[in-house]
């Protein structure tokens, strides 16, 4: 599991490659990843958008963002958590994603929390630094 803290939020990713819903030899390699967002503060805050960066192996760099995550801008509440599971499709057998939110407390603060880094491999494969 991945893990950055910011802000007190800490943001947690774990990664999985669906072999299912890959095909490899059609250079289509899918992974999900669980995130759990802690609010370790003492203010309630709201996820309003995300943004990330997608790096294939090759270098190849894809730029996402928008509003909340997974269709909802949850509000978390000090001392609560959200999760959520997503996925990415990659053309390359690793990659690597990392990104931020924005949030804004219960005074309107808003708050730029950081995503992890966290690579994307397939299993026994070598591991790279995209």
């Amino acid at each position: 599991m991945f893990t950055a803290v910011s802000h007190d939020i800490a943001v947690s990713v774990e990664p999985r490659y669906l072999v299912e819903e890959s095909d490899p030899d059609e250079s289509r390699y899918v992974w999900s990843y669980r995130v759990v967002i802690a609010n370790n503060g003492r203010r309630a805050v709201q996820l309003m958008t995300r943004a990330w960066e997608i790096t294939d192996a090759n270098g190849f760099r894809r730029h996402v963002a928008g509003p909340g995550v997974v269709g909802q801008q949850p509000i978390i509440e000090p001392g609560e958590a959200f999760e959520y599971t997503s996925g990415c499709p990659l053309s390359t057998p690793s990659g690597i994603m990392a990104g931020s939110y924005r949030m804004v407390d219960d005074l309107g603060t808003a708050l730029d929390v950081t995503i992890p880094a966290f690579s994307l491999d397939i299993p026994m494969a070598a591991r790279t630094l995209n």
